[in-house]
């Protein structure tokens, strides 16, 4: 079973470990999917500051989601300045083995999102093989808003305890993958959707298991698919993508729930799912656009 890796999360002040010259202090979280690990790193600085950046052993993609002070660079040397000039949403890709610096003249506090990718868990469990150009050529400062909003989106989602984020995290670092690490225009294979089966088998799994977790690997193996495949024939047959179907569904029960049933809001959101009562109003309001007290009222005879 493919879940989701739990959210680890560390503080490391300056007294208790040799930080770099004005780094005062890091905050580290991390979650991961798929093969793919989103590590989220705030630093909080005082003036220049330049280190050498974490997880140089393994293929990563590094943005820059806030920052205060002047800009970060990525650099191939301690000592050597960026040679690409500053853009908007610029990231970084690194091939295994590589060194890369950070720097920044005067640094208040940055928050950074940093992929690692398990290359051939990540290939298994999608089922497709990724272009070795890519994966052996590091991009300095590039930009691609597709790539960037999917890391965003993953960001977000880091210390989720909604059970529709382990199909959500799936289905982006899917989707990302399929942006970075493979050439343009490569055969995806799969072109149509499921077939009446395979779709009834996959929606009577996820009703069984609502409001839990529900792997995308569970799924994509009912139907004989990888996931990659899955993913998007699951779509062309409904319009959506599985993390969007599940959480409807969830929507939907709450519904029902709120019609027939005189439980609290919280109790409602405790059924379905849902880490608190405040992230089902906000989550059923924007599906449904009404909050579920007012949704209930309205619909009350």
């Amino acid at each position: 079973m493919n879940t989701a890796v739990a959210v680890a999360e560390k503080s490391i002040p300056q007294t208790t470990l040799e930080l770099p010259e004005n780094l005062l202090s890091i905050r580290a979280s991390s979650r991961a999917w798929n093969g793919v690990t989103v590590h989220l790193t705030e630093f909080d600085c005082n003036g220049a500051v330049v280190h050498r950046l974490d997880h140089e052993d393994q293929t990563r993609l590094s943005v820059i989601l806030e920052e205060v002070g002047q800009h970060a660079e990525p650099r191939f040397s301690r000592d050597r300045p960026c040679p690409i000039a500053y853009m908007p949403k610029h990231m970084l890709f690194a091939p295994a083995g590589l060194e890369i610096w950070g720097y920044s003249e005067d640094a208040r506090y940055v928050k950074d999102a940093t992929l690692t990718f398990d290359v051939e868990k990540l290939s298994e469990r999608l089922g497709v093989c990724f272009d070795s150009a890519v994966l052996t050529t590091p991009q300095i400062r590039f930009v691609d808003s597709r790539v960037w909003s999917l890391v965003e989106l993953l960001a977000k989602a880091v210390g989720s305890k909604d059970p529709s984020i382990q199909l959500y995290g799936d289905s982006l670092t899917a989707a990302l993958a399929s942006c970075l690490l493979m050439k343009p225009n490569s055969p995806t294979g799969v072109g149509c959707g499921l077939s009446p089966r395979q779709l009834r088998s996959a929606i009577d799994y996820m009703n069984a298991n609502l409001p839990n977790h529900v792997p995308l690997a569970d799924l994509a193996a009912l139907s004989g698919l990888s996931q990659w495949h899955f993913c998007r024939a699951f779509k062309a047959s409904t319009g959506m993508a599985p993390y969007q179907w599940q959480l409807k569904e969830r929507i939907r029960r709450s519904q029902i729930l709120l019609m027939d049933t005189c439980s609290s809001i919280e109790l409602v959101s405790e059924a379905t799912g849902f880490s608190d009562a405040a992230h089902f109003v906000r989550t059923f309001r924007k599906l449904v656009g009404a909050t579920p007290s007012v949704w209930r009222k309205s619909h009350q005879t």
